[in-house]
């Protein structure tokens, strides 16, 4: 009988494990980074690739960070409402160009709408690794001092912006 308690317990445990992973949101994985600074970069923009766009160069504001490529359909989804917040002018969102082919992007771009005021190109995907991404899209929302205070992993959506992103900009705005 007591041989039977030892996997007894582990069944009960994963289990219960189990349970509890079924419940969580696969977009709201935990990011190591939010909470501490931002990744430097300094890559070439796309529409003027002898110009380079830095994380210093955004420093002082509270801005979004937007990975996307012109191959992802995630990103054609959230576009829409990155067009819509762009319109708003709440807050800027600059955009990283995620393993992608410039001329690509570029005709992505002239077809859907650019919501960026600049486009950085992370053709090799190495500031996307420092950021943690997973996959684009993915967007983060850093503050004055270019410190991560969210990740979205996914597409945005309205819900996500009005209850999760513009508060968060709001409050960082205040500080």
């Amino acid at each position: 009988m007591k041989r039977f308690l030892l996997p007894l317990a582990i069944f009960v445990v994963v289990v219960a494990f189990l349970g509890i992973g079924l419940t969580l949101n696969p977009r709201e994985v935990p990011s190591p980074l939010v909470g501490k600074p931002a990744p430097e970069f300094a890559l070439p923009q796309l529409y003027e690739p002898q110009k380079v766009l830095s994380l210093k160069d955004l420093s002082g504001k509270v801005w979004l960070l937007n990975f996307w490529a012109s191959w992802c359909g995630g990103c054609k989804e959230e576009h829409p409402v990155l067009m819509q917040l762009a319109k708003a002018g709440e807050v800027p969102i600059y955009g990283m160009d995620y393993k992608d082919q410039r001329e690509e992007a570029l005709a992505w771009l002239r077809r859907w709408g650019n919501p960026y005021p600049v486009i950085a190109v992370d053709e090799a995907g190495r500031v996307g690794i420092n950021y943690g991404v997973y996959g684009v899209p993915e967007t983060y929302v850093i503050d004055k001092a270019g410190v991560i205070r969210y990740k979205q992993i996914g597409p945005l959506d309205e819900d996500i912006l009005q209850k999760k992103i513009l508060p968060l900009v709001r409050e960082l705005e205040k500080q």
